[in-house]
């Protein structure tokens, strides 16, 4: 082990690591929600029904396991679930 400086717990120190570690997988876990998204926004917006609703199953997918995993509180994962369900519903309906 390292020599420590004076005042530094090894345990505070492995509390540090393993926050950037979390830290880390939550930004790549809500970049992807983000991502994906903007994925169905886009299948939509280009009037492609099939493939956004392809597209919103994994985006379904997605929000919920960072939901459960506590990464995006459950309403705001909900919220998102419903606003895209409504767009896709809204381009079925013109058709």
């Amino acid at each position: 082990m390292a020599k420590l400086k004076f005042g530094r717990h090894t345990r505070a120190l492995k509390s540090q690591r393993q926050d950037r570690k979390r830290h880390q997988r939550n930004i790549a876990v809500k970049t992807k929600i983000r991502t994906i998204a903007k994925k169905v926004e886009l299948a939509v917006r280009q009037g492609k029904p099939e493939e956004a609703k392809k597209i919103f199953l994994q985006a379904m997918k997605t929000l919920d396991k960072a939901a459960n995993k506590k990464i995006i509180p459950k309403s705001r994962a909900s919220r998102k679930k419903s606003r895209l369900a409504k767009k896709i519903s809204a381009l079925e309906a013109k058709k």
